[in-house]
């Protein structure tokens, strides 16, 4: 079953554990036409020694949507040089697959850092942008976006924004207000439900976001969540579809929107992760499938 909008893809999340090979046999078997990957198993792959063109035939069939991710896009100083060298290898990799898009991830990727941050003041972890007013984290964020933007146009690319919701600038507001200060066309969002529910935001909010801005949803769930820095690897472990969220309601907040683009599922249970990828991944779809198209 595939359709030329709203296409349902294939995450990495679903076939954690596996090598790149098994994790695109498990979709290919599941019936999928789209991948988001991660570039750590395509290095893998590669570091193996084969092939690029090895790579592409291994992908053959697939519309690569995705591959991620270029995390802490906030990195100044010294960092930020690091910061763009590693954007270049990934906007390299990334179009001799040809994908069509490269996911960026807000900072700290720690939560540790966070947490640190919170209790103490500071952290020996990296802060990312913690200890800045407001004001001069959107500004900073805004100019680093900017050049990453530029940078992934020269290779053909979308780049596509995850703010992790323990870190600052992580409501869905302050994300489409950078997104709409840096003003480049192939700069959007990745809509992810956890994410949107532990930084504050309802199904309301999401049904307002221009869909311009929308570059693809991660469909997920989660544990109830009280309050205080997010735990990721605590609260999302769950069956997506059996955590608190009201998956009808956010799936329809986003179709409110007008967006038609790529969904894909998502799961951080560690239960699932463990399980027979072949029957999670073939669950998974069915569940977003009706989801999106009813």
């Amino acid at each position: 079953m595939t359709f030329d909008n709203n296409r349902i893809t294939f995450n990495t999340t679903a076939a954690k554990h596996s090598t790149l090979v098994m994790e695109l046999d498990i979709a290919r078997s599941a019936g999928y036409t789209a991948v988001e990957i991660t570039q750590d198993k395509v290095c893998s792959y590669l570091d193996a020694g084969y092939s690029a063109d090895d790579l592409r035939g291994v992908l053959d069939g697939f519309v690569v949507h995705g591959i991620g991710a270029l995390v802490d896009i906030e990195r100044q100083g010294s960092a930020e040089k690091e910061l763009f060298r590693e954007a270049d290898k990934l906007f390299t990799l990334a179009s001799a697959i040809c994908a069509k898009g490269v996911q960026i991830v807000s900072g700290p990727l720690d939560v540790q850092a966070v947490l640190d941050f919170k209790e103490k003041g500071y952290s020996k972890r990296y802060t990312g942008l913690l200890q800045h007013h407001q004001d001069d984290q959107v500004k900073l964020t805004a100019k680093n976006l900017t050049a990453i933007a530029d940078r992934a146009r020269e290779y053909g690319l979308t780049v596509y924004l995850e703010a992790l919701s323990w870190a600052p600038l992580n409501s869905l507001a302050e994300q489409v207000d950078v997104v709409r200060r840096v003003g480049r066309e192939n700069l959007k969002l990745v809509i992810d439900f956890w994410h949107c529910y532990t930084s504050g935001a309802t199904p309301e909010d999401l049904s307002k976001v221009e869909r311009e801005h929308i570059y693809g949803v991660h469909v997920c769930d989660s544990l109830p969540y009280e309050g205080g820095v997010p735990v990721e690897t605590v609260l999302r472990n769950v069956p997506t579809g059996s955590g608190v969220l009201n998956l009808r309601d956010w799936t329809d907040a986003v179709k409110a929107t007008g967006f038609r683009g790529w969904w894909c599922s998502e799961t951080f249970c560690k239960k699932q992760q463990q399980s027979n990828s072949y029957t999670i991944a073939k669950d998974m779809k069915r569940q977003l499938e009706t989801l999106v198209f009813s």
